[in-house]
């Protein structure tokens, strides 16, 4: 049996407007951020009913309770992620698989965040790059090592009696707060 499933496969398409988005952008969005999700739960759920405590643990964003201007595709893909996460968490809870989300605000020392990007957002804020990557309540920048804990407790027994939960991982966005 499989034990843990973390769906992460995440993608920040253009930043565009609704009016400007094309369909290619609102699609691929839709591909990676949604449907790839949906097609690896599909696939695991038969080992996960043999697996020890299974667990299903879904990357998706501050996005969802917080959405940006030009992230229609991203924050839709991943607020669709978020909503079937909870239907599996209905469907999957007689089998004893649990089903969370994380929502981590941006994460900068991975591969999505180019320095090009991390200047243009933190200049439409009238922020430094430094500044940008601490602006929350706690003033902390949000690392991919601060999303893996998250992981390996709700893997644990920390969320063992836990299914359907969202959990921010952000340093306290105002906006969701």
């Amino acid at each position: 049996g499989l034990d843990i499933l973390v769906s992460n496969a995440g993608i920040f398409t253009a930043n565009e407007t609704i009016e400007d988005m094309s369909a290619q952008t609102w699609q691929l969005s839709m591909d990676i951020n949604l449907t790839s999700h949906q097609r690896l739960m599909q696939y695991c759920i038969p080992y996960l009913r043999h697996g020890i405590d299974p667990s299903i643990i879904i990357i998706a964003s501050k996005n969802v309770p917080a959405p940006g201007s030009g992230a229609a595709a991203y924050s839709a893909a991943k607020a669709g992620l978020t909503q079937l996460a909870r239907v599996a968490a209905f469907e999957l809870g007689n089998d004893g698989i649990r089903v969370n989300t994380i929502h981590p605000n941006a994460v900068f020392d991975t591969g999505v965040w180019t320095q090009e990007m991390l200047e243009g957002r933190a200049k439409s804020y009238g922020l430094s790059v430094e500044e940008y990557k601490a602006s929350n309540v706690l003033h902390t920048e949000v690392k991919s090592k601060n999303v893996a804990q998250m992981v390996c407790a709700m893997a644990g027994e920390t969320f063992a009696k836990t299914t359907g939960a969202q959990v921010p991982v952000d340093g306290g966005n105002e906006r969701v707060i």
